[in-house]
């Protein structure tokens, strides 16, 4: 039987978790085996960049903070070796910044996750990761948006060089 102060320690740190988790725009469960160091850590960088962290957190934990939150659509994913990504801003940019982890590394997997509150699979995340970002849309928006106003700037020139020659 574990120590009443072990029991404690465990305690807090679902609790901790369970503050965090209520509170993020995603939650990313991965597979992380046949990684190294060099990887994880290039990794917590660029999630670092989208103000998300990764951790490596045990099974039971995990289940039992998203459980105190009340949320068990992920249980059957928390098997095997498990990082969990965290983000609190936005739930594309660490989704994108995972799927193309997990392209360039062939046993790194996602296994699913929880975004805005909706428990979602491997399969809807990528997809989701493989939209274009928002501030891609916003570039290809102005493009066009452009590209119509040259058009009839040039029109509105030869209207009035046709005017002028008559």
């Amino acid at each position: 039987m574990a120590s009443n102060t072990v029991l404690k320690q465990k305690e807090e740190e679902v609790n901790k978790l369970a503050e965090k988790l209520k509170d993020a725009k995603v939650i990313l469960l991965t597979d992380y085996r046949g990684i190294n160091v060099a990887d994880v850590t290039k990794l917590r960088t660029d999630l670092r960049g989208t103000n998300s962290e990764y951790k490596v957190i045990k099974n039971n934990i995990i289940k039992r903070a998203l459980n105190v939150n009340g949320e068990n659509g992920l249980d059957n994913l928390l098997e095997g070796p498990t990082a969990i990504v965290i983000g609190q801003e936005d739930y594309l940019e660490p989704s994108k910044v995972i799927y193309n982890f997990s392209k360039n590394n062939e046993f790194y997997k996602i296994k699913g996750g929880i975004i805005e509150g909706k428990v979602m699979t491997a399969e809807e995340i990528i997809t989701l990761a493989k939209l274009p970002s928002r501030q891609e849309l916003i570039a290809k928006l102005a493009g066009a948006l452009l590209g119509n106003i040259t058009k009839l700037a040039v029109a509105l020139d030869a209207v009035k060089v046709q005017k002028e020659k008559a």
